[in-house]
Formats: structure tokens, sequence, C-alpha cells
């Protein structure tokens, strides 16, 4: 399995940071060095990611295990998006990240992850070709957009949920283009839904906010709605690989024991 544990940050220095960063202002040398550091996470995302191609984002949970169903279906997405010709992205977690993951590295697709460092340091998922370990989560969300056409989202808590409505909010307000968002597990997303309805009754959004929104049960649907709202639309094709450049070290994503 291809791991790339260079870029992986050690959970050392975690928690006074987080709590420095939130307090206010401060002198003016550490809000620099702040600034340094967000700029470096930014840097080392860009240069980790720069040759993934064309991904679809998998939100959600990662407190499911390999015997639930959820998982399972997981994997299912996983594995079709990546027969797609897609670079499945997760928050290279265990879980429904993992299940993802897994399910691209099933049928020999490109698996991808963008971790966050936490005080309890969640466990990278064995199923990645190459990932990179985020400090601040506004840099890993941004991140978790930046490469992808379409947006899977599957149960989960309250990351899976700010995940989603950041991918709405980006798209409703024209920040990003208008990618497909497929939400799976009726049961699971259905009073969510509703709740939307009842935004669309009172008038706080628009019902053409939700035009690409899908809710379905069916893996088939949701293939079938990105290939029509991302690959037709913006009309992805395979291509070969661009060149790397040796001057900035930079490597080609692919999946040798030596990557």
């Amino acid at each position: 399995m291809s791991r790339n544990s260079s870029e992986h940050v050690q959970p050392a220095e975690t928690t006074s940071e987080e709590h420095y960063f939130l307090e206010g202002p401060r002198q003016r040398h550490r809000e620099f060095g702040t600034v340094i550091r967000i700029l470096w996470e930014l840097i080392r995302g860009f240069r980790v990611l720069h040759f993934v191609g064309p991904c679809v984002t998998v939100f959600g949970s990662a407190r499911f295990t390999q015997d639930h169903p959820y998982y399972a279906l997981a994997r299912a997405v996983g594995g079709r998006l990546a027969r797609m010709g897609f670079t499945v992205m997760t928050g290279a977690g265990p879980g429904i990240m993992e299940a993802a993951n897994r399910g691209a590295k099933d049928v020999g697709g490109r698996s991808v992850g963008c971790n966050i460092l936490l005080p309890h340091e969640q466990k990278i998922n064995a199923y990645l070709d190459r990932w990179v370990t985020f400090r601040y989560f506004f840099v890993r969300k941004m991140m978790l957009v930046k490469y992808s056409y379409a947006f899977v989202v599957m149960p989960g808590g309250f990351g899976t949920m700010d995940e989603l409505f950041e991918a709405m909010v980006l798209i409703q307000t024209g920040k990003i283009e208008n990618f497909p968002v497929v939400l799976i597990g009726k049961d699971y997303w259905r009073p969510l839904v509703e709740f939307f309805e009842e935004m669309i009754r009172v008038g706080t959004i628009d019902r053409d906010d939700l035009d690409l929104l899908l809710f379905t049960d069916s893996v088939d649907q949701a293939m079938e709605h990105i290939e029509k709202h991302a690959i037709e639309r913006f009309g992805l094709v395979r291509r070969k690989m661009p060149q790397a450049s040796r001057a900035l070290g930079e490597r080609l994503m692919r999946r040798s024991k030596e990557d």
C-alpha cells in the first residue's frame, strides 16, 4: 500500500496553539507566526494534492465499524466513483472515510485523504495513496472542496454537517461552481431534507438552492446524477497526467511502495 508518511504531522504541540489562536488579539509577532503556519499548511496541501486529478469528496462519520450497513454502502460508492475515473477524496480517517477509500482501492482506483490533527489524534486509514495532515479545520475543508467536482454525503455527525453546509454555502453564493451534492441514506437524512423544505417555505433559502441536491438510497442513482451534473456538464475526460517539476521536488501520485 502506498503511503506518503513524510507529510504526516505528529500531534506534539496541539493544545496550547488552538487555545491561543482563539483568545483574541495577541502580540504581533505571535499573530505573524500563526499566519506563517497557516500559509505553510496551504502550501503543503497544494503540493501534496496537485496531481490527484478530478476528485469526488465523500463525507461521513468516523464512528461506523466495518460490519455496519453504511460502511458497506460507502465502500460501494468509493468503488463506483473510482470506476468512473474520479479520485476518491475523504477526511482520511476511519468509518465512512475508510470505507470510501477502501472501495476505490478495491477496483484499482486512486484514493487520497485530508487528515486533521486532533488532541486525540485521528487514525489515518490504510487505504490511501496519498494524504496530508492539517492543524486547522478551515484549511482542511478548503482542500476537501478545492479538487472536487461532486460531494457525496453519507450519514455523519457535527463534522459531516459542517462539511455539507460548507459546500452548500459555497455553491449558493457562487464561490464554487454548482457541483452536485448527493445525500445517501434516506432514513437518516429525512429530517434534514424536511427542514430544507421548511427553509424554502419561510423564505430563508430558494428552491433553486437545492437544484443539484439529490436525496437517495441508490448508488446507481447517485452515480447517474454525478455523471450528468459533473462529468457531462464539465466535460471531464481521462487525460494524461501533467509533468511534475523536479526543481520543485514534485512527484506524481502513483500507486507503489516507494511513493
